[in-house]
């Protein structure tokens, strides 16, 4: 089923992310004014106008499935825990980057079935670039200029689309190890986990990005690990999650555990991404987690 509703809706909810990006682009262009929610996580017009675009698209062309939005989250778990397939969307990963004006922030959409992401779309508004992936699909990206999208298809999406694989990269036997760190977030435990790997690893080479992008550097082979402490939402890692282990690699929690989604507390635990599951397992010796 997964596979066919991807092929069905690819081109769909690219036009869907396109749309919400051109209206974060506008915002993103002005003097916007920035508010703060109750943890003091900045809002803006553009994550507003995001979330009721892409709210809408899907309702329209999905409506049998609900939508799990950062901004319209307050959905009861006795509610959502009978959900079989819902979206889990972030309509504006990132905004602190966005506030920073730096170009690096997302727009997220994760198709869940169960507690299991199954296919997800990351697209990056400033670059025009598109991550996606589905469960038995494989992960993709695609750099498209061409908005509005005129003869879009899903054949014609994979004909201009590059596989992705984050196991090109080699590991082992003397090669540089690139950790890939948050721009906005950085930590202690960040700084312990760098010290940690350079006593395993002779050439480490450490990387910052915002949002999204850290994962979609791990699944195109441009990183080799992204570890995250600190507090992270569903919303925040779903498609990423999808576009990681389609390309090769891996994401869990400091245990082992993959993480999971619809859970009654929408908080994720730290977790590493990795682009492979044995570097995974030797990192997690090496830093005694």
């Amino acid at each position: 089923m997964v596979e066919s509703l991807f092929i069905s809706c690819i081109e769909k909810l690219i036009l869907v992310a396109a749309e919400a990006g051109a209206a974060i682009s506008e915002v993103y262009h002005t003097e916007f004014n920035v508010s703060y929610k109750e943890d003091r996580s900045p809002l803006t017009l553009a994550d507003q106008r995001s979330h009721a675009i892409i709210l809408g698209c899907l309702s329209e062309f999905s409506p049998h499935f609900p939508v799990l939005s950062e901004e319209g989250k307050n959905i009861p778990y006795e509610e959502r825990k009978v959900w079989e397939y819902f979206w889990l969307v972030d309509p504006l990963d990132g905004t602190k980057e966005f506030v920073k004006r730096n170009g690096e922030f997302t727009v997220n959409i994760a198709l869940i079935r169960g507690n299991k992401p199954v296919a997800g779309l990351i697209y990056i508004p400033e670059k025009k670039t598109y991550y996606f992936a589905a469960e038995s699909v494989g992960a993709y990206k695609l750099v498209c200029n061409d908005t509005p999208f005129l003869a879009l298809s899903y054949d014609n999406v994979l004909k201009k689309a590059q596989r992705l694989s984050s196991q090109s990269r080699i590991i082992g036997n003397g090669m540089p190890i690139t950790i890939i760190g948050s721009r906005s977030h950085a930590s202690k435990e960040f700084e312990e986990f760098i010290k940690a790997m350079k006593h395993k690893y002779p050439d480490v080479t450490t990387l910052s990005a915002g949002s999204s992008l850290k994962f979609c550097l791990v699944a195109e082979g441009a990183a080799d690990i992204y570890p995250r402490f600190g507090p992270t939402m569903e919303w925040d890692t779903a498609a990423g999650q999808c576009i990681v282990e389609e390309s090769g690699g891996v994401i869990v929690d400091m245990t082992g555990k993959r993480l999971t989604y619809n859970k009654e507390s929408l908080l994720n635990s730290d977790f590493v991404t990795s682009c492979s599951e044995s570097l995974v397992r030797d990192l997690m010796l090496v830093t005694a987690y």
